[in-house]
């Protein structure tokens, strides 16, 4: 049930050339525009996570969680200067999301110094949203409350799961009680929006377990709820003991039972879908930043390994910490970047709006791809209301294969 990944394609251009171009588009941020920062550091490494994230003994010179902040906000600043450069205006910020990693092991104080920086050199909007992704053992109450005061309007806690032998398989650090106290924590600092994400299919979660985990994520009050599929990826510690045989191989079907279970227990405690693995209470809870990536917007990512969009050109930064600081000293520090060409946003645009509530328009679609939509929707995987194709619950749990039907 995961996005398809797209693979890139090489540009003819520098980076440079088109990043001015693409700043200079009179439509930047016309669909929206946020603003990624990607905090790599972690205590330890999680079993299944294939992020580009860095202990302190992986890190190497140059780079730490006391400098970090400062190197982010000169990015930022060397952002602004693009626009500043080569367009007439710059974009007013709508979201920002802290990701990591764990942004939380920075202080709050420096978290709210980058959020600030956004706002001295773009200026946030009226009503902006700006989340950071937070591990349970890493935030207690007065930290919480720091954040709050610094601008942060919305948290998202990695619980995963209640059940302390699922934690052990994925190497979480935290216990559950970790999570649920950090929710209790944000909602008395004053966060309105609170998220949980949890995993499931986890070797050795039985059906109880996830049902609690659900339950629990519930009663904790929170608005929003991101659940999502093990997945098993190469050159993971996770995939390392599958492959020796001492820990079983996820299945699919158990995933997909684990799914249905996610939309009834949510459905009933009054969450709604509005992407494939993510329920909101409400309309104002759902992730304002996420849409703006899976309705097309633009956006500017900051730190190691962060990705960039703007009108017909994404890019991305080098990946290690040491790298990219030595190369933001010298620059913007731009790893690759891709022109996108028609045939890439037609894709990215079918199979993002797919995975949305709110369905895909048929004008979307090419001749073939209205075809295919009328076979998906007799095949009872989508239904079509008001000239768009909206998936039914047995067409998200088979999301993927209707996206290669309707751009096959």
């Amino acid at each position: 049930m995961g996005v398809p990944a797209i693979s890139p394609v090489a540009a003819a251009t520098s980076p440079a050339t088109d990043i001015a171009a693409a700043a200079a588009d009179p439509s930047a941020g016309s669909a929206g525009f946020g603003f990624y920062v990607h905090v790599p550091f972690c205590v330890s490494r999680c079993g299944y996570c294939d992020f580009n994230t860095y202990t302190a003994s992986e890190l190497g010179a140059g780079v730490s969680r006391d400098t970090y902040a400062s190197i982010v906000r000169s990015e930022i600043r060397s952002a602004a200067a693009q626009f500043t450069e080569h367009s007439e205006a710059r974009p007013k910020v709508e979201t920002v999301f802290f990701g990591g990693g764990t942004p939380t092991l920075l202080s709050a104080a420096d978290l709210a110094s980058i959020l600030a920086e956004i706002d001295r050199e773009f200026g946030l909007a009226d009503g902006y949203e700006a989340t950071t992704e937070a591990n349970p053992e890493s935030v207690d109450a007065d930290y919480l409350a720091e954040l709050h005061d610094g601008g942060f309007t919305r948290l998202s806690v990695g619980m995963q799961s209640t059940a302390s032998h699922v934690l052990k398989v994925l190497d979480r650090e935290h216990s559950p009680q970790k999570a649920l106290d950090a929710v209790a924590h944000a909602h008395k600092a004053g966060f309105e929006h609170v998220s949980l994400d949890l995993i499931y299919g986890t070797p050795g979660e039985s059906a109880a377990d996830f049902a609690n985990s659900l339950a629990a994520a519930v009663d904790t009050g929170v608005d929003h709820v991101s659940a999502y599929a093990l997945i098993v990826e190469d050159g993971t510690a996770l995939a390392r003991r599958i492959r020796s045989g001492r820990v079983p191989q996820p299945s699919d079907d158990v995933a997909a039972d684990r799914y249905l279970a996610a939309e009834a227990a949510l459905s009933a405690a009054g969450f709604s879908w509005y992407e494939v693995s993510n329920w909101a209470k409400n309309d104002t809870a759902r992730c304002r930043h996420n849409l703006l990536y899976w309705e097309g917007g633009h956006w500017w990512g900051a730190g190691p390994g962060a990705h960039s969009h703007l009108p017909g050109v994404r890019w991305w930064n080098h990946k290690h910490p040491s790298t990219y600081g030595t190369a933001l000293a010298q620059g913007l520090p731009v790893a690759g970047h891709e022109t996108l060409t028609d045939d890439d946003r037609y894709l990215e645009r079918v199979l993002l709006l797919t995975r949305l509530a709110s369905g895909l328009p048929l004008a979307e679609l090419r001749p073939d791809g209205r075809a295919a939509a009328e076979r998906v929707a007799a095949e009872g995987l989508a239904d079509i209301e008001d000239d768009r194709l909206v998936l039914t619950l047995r067409g998200r749990l088979l999301a993927d294969a209707v996206v290669r039907d309707l751009t096959g």
